[in-house]
């Protein structure tokens, strides 16, 4: 059955709690993963480079898989890909604490990315139940979501890791299956029969997702906004763990209260304060507001010399965790209703394949700077990247912005 215009806040709800259990199960893993590869690893630049490959080969798998569930999903409905990514999520999670060597552990995790593509299914679910003018707000309630997974998921990770470094594999892979069970009995169907359509196997070939992406009208420059920031981020979080441990001695704990904190900013912006930014500054200006105060964020983070600066930048960048919600709102917007999916199915190929260059690009420079005193600058080199990455994302949005005037009835400004 599925939703009228009266049920569509029901089915928002859904997918919000199935999205909040999904991150959940991630987040826990994120403080304990690195000690995890750490067992087969002989020393820090060992450790950095080999996290870097790890994260790597999940990134490539997930960027081949996306483009595909997301065209599947524009097939045969958003509901069942959700269903197979929450089975390659449990799979993924009960595997990694038994894998008995380096290279089993990496199959495990390659086969938990090609499967889990349910960021890109559940903004094609909300696209599909939402007028395009309150897309920012939903999109920034989901990400709300995704802010109280990281910020229990990490902690109830780092406490549990510190008891059995395995338990918080086990406890994802069991909200995994929760979320499973809940989408199998509770998840209703959000795309009708009448608005899917036909997928060639060529659409499924993730560079040809992101041509058609490119050649979208009112994309254009954000392309690069999204590949450049989505980036950063992705040498950030293959950092972070390694980039704290080393300059201030942060264990699993350490680390789990630092992404606590993290999702608690990020819950509290994009849940209640993102619609009345929204509607204050509009997408546009809210995005390059957000591309600016995160490239602060970044050298705040590099230049820190006392763990608790760490959390000081965290909780005073607010309007870093604005650029998601208002950027994917001007994607979503700028596709008609038959192919949410694919299109943005092809943003998380982008994302994916910024996930793939993150680690590749992070962990070097992690394990170049590995060997300096952890009390000098350079030792920041990770974060300082990641500033001018977003500085220029901020230049690639201003000159799409001075391009590009929204279609249809949107504000100007949206």
């Amino acid at each position: 059955m599925f939703q009228s215009h009266r049920s569509r806040p029901a089915a928002m709800r859904f997918i919000m709690v199935a999205v909040l259990i999904d991150m959940i199960a991630i987040g826990i893993i994120v403080p304990v993963l690195p000690p995890l590869l750490g067992r087969f690893t002989p020393d820090p630049a060992a450790h950095a480079w080999w996290f870097g490959v790890l994260a790597f080969c999940f990134s490539l798998s997930n960027f081949i898989g996306a483009p595909i569930l997301g065209a599947l999903s524009d097939r045969f409905g958003r509901r069942p890909v959700l269903l197979l990514g929450f089975c390659g999520l449990g799979f993924n999670f009960f595997a990694m604490p038994n894998a008995p060597t380096l290279w089993s552990l990496i199959l495990v995790r390659m086969v938990g990315g090609a499967l889990q593509a349910n960021i890109a299914v559940a903004n094609a679910y909300v696209a599909d139940i939402t007028a395009p003018e309150d897309r920012a707000r939903r999109f920034g309630l989901l990400g709300a979501m995704f802010g109280i997974g990281f910020m229990l998921g990490p902690v109830m990770g780092g406490v549990l890791g510190a008891i059995d470094l395995r338990l918080p594999f086990y406890l994802a892979g069991a909200c995994a299956l929760l979320n499973l069970v809940y989408g199998f009995f509770v998840l209703p169907e959000s795309l009708p029969e009448s608005r899917r359509r036909e997928v060639s196997l060529r659409e499924t070939n993730p560079l040809a997702a992101l041509r058609r992406l490119r050649n979208l009208h009112g994309i254009g420059s954000l392309l690069w906004v999204i590949a450049l920031s989505n980036l950063a981020t992705f040498v950030m979080y293959t950092t972070w763990v390694l980039y704290t441990g080393y300059r201030f001695g942060w264990d699993t704990a350490d680390n789990g209260w630092s992404l606590f904190l993290m999702g608690a900013v990020s819950t509290v912006v994009q849940g209640f304060l993102i619609a009345r930014l929204i509607k204050r500054f509009g997408a546009r200006k809210l995005a390059m507001m957000g591309l600016l105060s995160s490239a602060f964020g970044y050298l705040g983070w590099g230049l820190a010399t006392q763990g608790w600066m760490m959390n000081a930048v965290i909780a005073s960048n607010l309007l870093a965790w604005t650029v998601t919600a208002s950027v994917q709102s001007l994607v979503s917007n700028a596709a008609d209703a038959r192919t949410q999916g694919d299109t943005l199915g092809a943003v998380s190929s982008l994302t994916s394949l910024m996930a793939v260059l993150g680690p590749v690009l992070g962990a070097p420079l992690m394990a170049t700077v590995s060997d300096l005193p952890a009390s000098d600058w350079r030792v920041g080199a990770p974060m300082f990247f990641c500033g001018l990455l977003q500085l220029a994302a901020m230049t690639a949005a201003l000159l799409h912005f001075r391009r590009f005037t929204p279609r249809g009835n949107l504000r100007p400004d949206a």
